[in-house]
């Protein structure tokens, strides 16, 4: 493997003037740089997932898939390969604006598998859309109701501790707003995260488990994805279904 002062590193601009942009069947941008484990097709595939209407509120971003992306100070630099050196320096993903444009930058090695890949992908997709859009008030009246009812867990560790001090009982009825308003925020990008990885590989719900927190009760997601799914339908050629237990 090549060593770390034989790879060059590129900065962020150059590599968007560079790379050639596409556009897919949804309208999301997107392009590829240096050298991945992932195709073009299977790129496309999990690009193509986002559903039409929330590619639509993204058109001033674009998507770079890089090997590595790494932040030195205020700037950002793109590895056009991995080593391990390289790989201990670099992100998930890196933000860079251009005039009216926004770049995200997804380091594509640190990635293990096309699970990984696409959820780091559409978690980030689902966070740009929340911030520009805001919250449903139906998506946000289900979640705030599913807390208050004490369901059983949370979707990532962010809407797990925004809904504990949202909905701390030591303050008797009083709520922390700012609180709640985190929790909304986050428990919808992450429902909009799972929903179209859902809609791009086949996975069971017990690989989005982590540690720091409990994961949500499966009815309790299964009601946000499907709530989900009827603001967002699927593009053609995809499929939204939940399983509770696996044939065969």
């Amino acid at each position: 493997m090549a060593g770390t002062a034989q790879i060059p590193l590129y900065s962020a601009a150059k590599v968007a003037q560079e790379a050639q942009v596409r556009e897919a069947g949804n309208g999301m941008c997107w392009a590829t740089f240096g050298e991945l484990r992932a195709g073009s097709d299977e790129l496309e595939r999990i690009v193509q997932a986002v559903p039409t209407v929330i590619a639509a509120a993204l058109r001033q971003r674009a998507w770079y898939f890089v090997p590595l992306a790494i932040g030195e100070n205020d700037d950002t630099v793109v590895a056009p390969d991995y080593t391990v050196d390289l790989g201990d320096r670099a992100i998930c993903h890196r933000n860079v604006r251009f005039g009216g444009s926004e770049c995200i930058f997804i380091s594509t090695r640190l990635m293990q598998d096309r699970f990984a890949l696409a959820f780091e992908f559409l978690i980030n997709v689902g966070h740009h859309f929340v911030d520009l859009v805001g919250v449903p008030q139906s998506f946000a009246e289900l979640a705030w109701s599913q807390a208050t009812n004490d369901v059983r867990g949370e979707t990532s560790h962010d809407a797990w501790e925004s809904r504990r001090r949202a909905v701390d009982r030591s303050r008797g009825n009083e709520v922390d707003e700012r609180a709640k308003s985190s929790y909304l925020e986050s428990s919808f990008s992450d429902a909009l995260a799972v929903y179209m990885l859902s809609l791009t590989v086949d996975f069971d719900y017990a690989d989005l488990r982590e540690r720091e927190y409990p994961l949500l009760a499966a009815p309790a997601l299964a009601e946000r994805l499907r709530h989900v799914a009827e603001m967002f339908p699927p593009n053609p050629g995809y499929e939204f279904d939940i399983r509770y237990r696996r044939r065969g």
